[in-house]
């Protein structure tokens, strides 16, 4: 099961893309479901074994994000 990059802005979100895609990392770009509250309706779907590197490049590119999220039997938990 993926997990998910939720996000508060758009150009958050598209900068997030280009730079996972670079790393070669297999990403999809998905509605933000609506459980999850943010600020922009787009969200980046990844693989689990994918976190440790997408988190540094969250960190080192200082992309702001609204959280990371997985998919549980209620909705969706931030992780």
């Amino acid at each position: 099961m993926p997990l998910l990059i939720a996000f508060d802005s758009t150009q958050q979100a598209l900068r997030a893309e280009m730079l996972l895609e670079y790393a070669d990392i297999e990403i999809d770009i998905c509605p933000t479901p609506k459980e999850i509250t943010a600020g922009c309706a787009l969200s980046i779907a990844f693989p689990h074994e994918e976190l440790t590197q997408v988190k540094h490049i969250i960190v080192s590119e200082n992309v702001e994000i609204r959280g990371l999220f997985e998919k549980t039997a209620d909705g969706y938990a931030q992780i």
